[in-house]
């Protein structure tokens, strides 16, 4: 009687425990290789996909990743769509006042691409050219402060690559993680395209996971599981599948 009541108390428990694991709803706009995209089967990879993933592992939540357009990723968070953006979002003092962040889980500078042969090593060469980025991202922003040039805003990155192999865009910028994967390693482009340069920030550029202002449970849960996979060596481990040593 003993043994089928513990086993009766381990059941419950379990059930339980099962009961209220978390579900958390993460958006990724999966057109930003290496760190976000779909794959030949259509499933969303890249390195912060499997990031998320080991963090839902450590954290004990299930991580559902929906690909979500990045022209509308910030207003579905305000809305409630989703608990979370998982899309190399960079931590800016604007963002911060209208959604709150995770600790950094990654470093960037902005990439710019152009194509071979074009003699553009630094911002002074960019005067009087077009230069394109995805709209709403820091790599625009860089854009539009470079002078005498004029920014050409796009929905996908990807898109500005295109233009810009096709001889409609200068340069190119996004972060330099994408922007050394289209560059040097895409073999659409590794012939015809390369990176011009980096430009370097005033201050360092961290990307944080984004979640509505004062979700404290989610944001305490994201950095408890990213301060696990860290610490556990999984963190390295997944950054070197995805950038080598």
């Amino acid at each position: 009687m003993f043994k089928k009541l513990m086993l009766a108390l381990v059941a419950v428990a379990f059930l339980a425990g099962i009961a209220q694991a978390k579900t958390i709803t993460f958006a990724a706009d999966a057109t930003w290789p290496p760190m976000e995209m779909v794959d030949a089967n259509k499933d969303i990879v890249g390195f912060c996909p499997e990031l998320v993933r080991a963090m839902a592992k450590a954290g004990g939540f299930t991580a559902d990743i929906k690909n979500t357009a990045w022209d509308g990723i910030f207003a579905g968070l305000a809305s409630g769509k989703y608990d979370v953006i998982a899309s190399s979002v960079s931590i800016t003092d604007e963002r911060k006042r209208a959604m709150d962040f995770s600790d950094p889980y990654f470093e960037v500078k902005q990439g710019v691409v152009v194509r071979e042969g074009s003699g553009i090593t630094g911002p002074e060469a960019l005067k009087g050219k077009t230069i394109g980025a995805q709209i709403g991202t820091t790599g625009y922003f860089a854009a539009k402060k470079i002078a005498g040039a004029t920014p050409k805003s796009y929905d996908e990155v990807g898109l500005a690559i295109t233009d810009l192999n096709n001889g409609r865009l200068d340069a190119v910028i996004c972060d330099d993680a994408v922007a050394a994967d289209y560059a040097l390693t895409n073999p659409n482009y590794a012939k015809t395209l390369t990176l011009g340069y980096l430009i370097t920030p005033d201050s360092p550029e961290y990307l944080g996971f984004a979640v509505q202002k004062g979700d404290k449970e989610v944001l305490d849960a994201l950095n408890k599981a990213l301060a696990k996979v860290k610490a556990s060596g999984e963190y390295d481990k997944i950054f070197a599948k995805w950038f080598g040593n």
